[in-house]
């Protein structure tokens, strides 16, 4: 089976989604879902690290994870992983070829066919029970209520944050959204929560759903992370006496989701499973997340963050500002047409009023905001700065060859969805050297 142009006959999203199709799906090979240990995790933004983070301190403590990601990178793979390898075409196609038989047979009879997230989320659940995983580290692709995710029957649910995104799907208000966030919790479950602050809203209906399903709630705080220090390397805190716990992932938004991390190890450990806090440490100091502040080139120096809506970019800024404040900068935008893509522009280019900008039409297989749009925006928010516009590839190979030598830094920011092509770039550049 051609796994790519099989997939590419299904729509990723409807306006109206339901689980009846996992449900359908995955009954019939005897619900996998049910045979797995599930840590489950929702966020407006975070969510990806926290699952690489709790995924690398699983693994270390000798249990076999697997774990489930979304978007993808550079392929299709490497969002299923057991252990840190990426599921194989062979063992794909093994899945598809029994699953496409229902897959038919559930289309045949219903007006809103199967999706492609419902299809690669029931091929990871198959595999990872067919791999007998000890856990299976979830993260939810779209809110959590209806997300094609919310099958299974969490041992711990996490939600990171909650934040404007997605607010065609969602809705428009931070309550609604929390809701939809907040459907990942199941009875008699512990959940966890990173407290914020002015967050009351927020905060109580997590606390009316925990109420609801009968489920403990940990609040994870900031207070709780004490002798905060970082270098170029590492940022380090103390957590209820475990002091200088290293963190391999930049800004300090990483701290607070390491704190995360740490209550659920704190559960996991009262439940029986052991976690040594000596290999918590070494986890915390090797996990990598890729195109999240990520280097992709020293010379000139090239950061990729996947950063798409006002909350990620304000922690993008914060990061920014802590590691490269006294540093020109120059920046490389691509912004998906589902994002609010007016707040993230002004937020930048009033932010970096000094700063070149040159701002991108994307990739052409997805639906992204044309280059001179972006440039409206940022002249109207301001008159005064540098904006440049051109494809992706023009503008990547142009700006790197022009700071080449120099002391600026250049970022490539908006979207998850351009890494491979940004990758591929910057390695026919390294290549032609």
């Amino acid at each position: 089976m051609d796994i790519n142009e099989y997939l590419k006959q299904f729509d990723k999203f409807t306006k109206d989604p339901t689980l009846e199709a996992m449900y359908f799906l995955l009954d019939k090979f005897d619900n996998p879902q049910n045979k797995l240990k599930i840590i489950h995790i929702a966020g407006t933004n975070g969510k990806g690290s926290v699952c690489e983070m709790l995924n690398r301190i699983l693994v270390d403590s000798g249990y076999t994870v697997g774990k489930f990601i979304s978007p993808q990178l550079i392929k299709f793979n490497e969002t299923i992983t057991v252990n840190d390898k990426e599921i194989s075409d062979e063992e794909i196609s093994k899945i598809l070829e029994k699953l496409s038989v229902y897959i038919d047979e559930y289309n045949s009879k219903h007006e809103i066919k199967v999706k492609w997230f419902e299809v690669i989320t029931s091929v990871a659940l198959i595999y990872f029970a067919q791999r007998k995983c000890d856990f299976a580290v979830i993260e939810t692709g779209l809110g959590g209520t209806t997300d094609c995710t919310n099958v299974v029957e969490s041992m711990i649910s996490i939600i990171v944050s909650v934040g404007l995104d997605h607010v065609d799907i969602l809705g428009n208000n931070i309550v609604d959204i929390a809701k939809h966030k907040a459907g990942i919790i199941k009875d008699n479950s512990d959940v966890i929560y990173l407290k914020r602050e002015n967050d009351e809203e927020v905060l109580n209906v997590i606390i009316d759903k925990c109420k609801k399903t009968n489920s403990k709630l940990h609040l994870a705080k900031k207070s709780e992370c004490t002798d905060y220090k970082y270098d170029k390397d590492f940022q380090y805190f103390t957590y209820k006496g475990i002091k200088d716990i290293p963190v391999n992932l930049k800004g300090k938004k990483q701290i607070y989701n390491s704190t995360i991390c740490l209550k659920a190890v704190e559960i996991l450990k009262e439940k029986g499973y052991k976690i040594e806090y000596n290999t918590v440490k070494n986890s915390l100091k090797n996990v990598i997340h890729r195109a999240r502040f990520e280097k992709l080139l020293d010379n000139p120096e090239i950061i990729y963050d996947g950063a798409h809506n006002a909350p990620a970019i304000e922690n993008l800024i914060q990061t920014i500002n802590q590691y490269y404040s006294n540093t020109e900068k120059v920046f490389i935008v691509s912004i998906l047409g589902t994002k609010d893509y007016k707040t993230i522009v002004s937020k930048l280019v009033n932010r970096y009023n000094d700063s070149e900008f040159y701002f991108t039409d994307g990739v052409s297989d997805r639906k992204f905001i044309e280059s001179e749009e972006l440039k409206k925006v940022a002249e109207k928010e301001n008159s005064y700065g540098i904006y440049n516009t051109g494809s992706l590839v023009d503008t990547i190979e142009k700006v790197s060859k022009k700071y080449k030598d120099s002391n600026k830094v250049i970022f490539i920011i908006g979207s998850f969805y351009i890494y491979k092509e940004v990758v591929d770039i910057l390695n026919k550049l390294k290549n032609n050297k």
